[in-house]
């Protein structure tokens, strides 16, 4: 627990000192928003508003899972876990940066996008899949285990290209995605503690919970509170009214970080309820896409993703973002108590 919670400090304390220095280089360069013409935000003062800020607690995660993870385990689960974070946000970086250089807020063309998400998730459940840390099992606190043999890489596949565009949908307001991420992390990182702690306390619990060993867990755990330190010193500039966006870069980044804790937890299905408010944005999005087409033109929402159709309602997004944390926060804790 020390050492998660020394990544945890870390990862802020890091990311907190470089976020002036970074935001005044974007200014200087000019990697400015560019926001959505038919959006709530259009030609508002969040136009202009440093982007691609997300590099900021990449840095931080990163640098604190290095100095407080186990090094004889870290190959199996640290590094895999950043890397797989790194490299989706690598994609947002990518989008950032046309965007940024084009003065428009589309970047890469949606074929693209699925292209490398395409690749990226199947790298990953081909190597979850043939990993003896990981395997094709998938556990549920209500059923139990669940053996999905060769489906379980389509099935990851969906989970993480699922996880990483919701991710990217919630980023919408100042704190949104930061904040309901730091809460989703730090109740993961206290799971992944349970799991380390069944392979010491309870012999019999070993296998069929989890394949992996205790000290594999508790990196993970330092993965998770790390990145909830990340979001933590990120939310100094980010929160209302934020003076740095963490873009594509961030979202995305966040989305495989998330998707790395829920590979490596074999619990999936618990991301339904732990990461509800970010299930909620790709949800609303896919209703609203769905009535528009089938109804001929009709819309559920005011506007999709969700947030925003609360903001049109008149909500202030203040309200909104801690709505958002609250109901994060509750339905992690009743995640929990399916363990605990």
């Amino acid at each position: 627990m020390q050492r998660m919670i020394l990544a945890f400090l870390e990862a802020a304390v890091i990311t907190m000192p470089i976020s002036p220095i970074f935001i005044k280089m974007l200014h200087r360069l000019k990697y400015g928003q560019v926001e959505r013409e038919e959006g709530p935000h259009a030609k508002s003062a969040k136009e202009g508003t440093p982007t691609m800020g997300g590099i900021m607690f990449i840095i931080g995660i990163i640098a604190a899972v290095l100095i407080s993870s186990k090094y004889d385990i870290a190959l199996e689960y640290s590094v895999p876990a950043i890397l797989i974070m790194v490299a989706f946000g690598l994609v947002g970086f990518l989008d950032d940066s046309i965007k940024v250089k084009a003065k428009h807020n589309l970047g890469l063309k949606a074929y693209q996008k699925i292209i490398a998400q395409f690749l990226l998730s199947l790298i990953v459940a081909l190597y979850a899949y043939k990993s003896e840390n990981i395997g094709s099992k998938l556990y549920d606190p209500i059923i139990g285990e669940i053996e999905l043999g060769w489906f379980y890489i389509p099935f990851i596949m969906f989970t993480v290209i699922a996880i990483v565009n919701s991710a990217n949908l919630t980023d919408g307001l100042d704190g949104l995605l930061g904040g309901t991420s730091l809460i989703y992390s730090l109740a993961m990182g206290v799971l992944f503690l349970y799991f380390a702690k069944a392979f010491t306390t309870d012999f019999s619990a070993r296998e069929p919970l989890f394949i992996a060993k205790s000290d594999g867990m508790l990196n993970m755990g330092i993965f998770a509170f790390a990145t909830a330190g990340g979001c933590l010193g990120f939310l100094k500039s980010n929160s209302y009214p934020a003076k740095v966006f963490m873009g594509d870069t961030g979202s995305m980044a966040l989305g495989g970080a998330m998707s790395a804790m829920v590979i490596y937890s074999r619990s999936p299905f618990l991301f339904l309820l732990m990461g509800c408010c970010i299930v909620a944005s790709a949800v609303s999005v896919v209703l609203q896409v769905g009535s528009f087409k089938l109804r001929h033109g009709k819309r559920i929402f005011k506007m999709a993703p969700l947030h925003h159709h609360f903001e049109l309602l008149g909500h202030p997004e203040t309200k909104i973002v801690s709505g958002y944390m609250i109901v994060t926060a509750v339905c992690c804790l009743a995640a929990l108590a399916l363990f605990l």
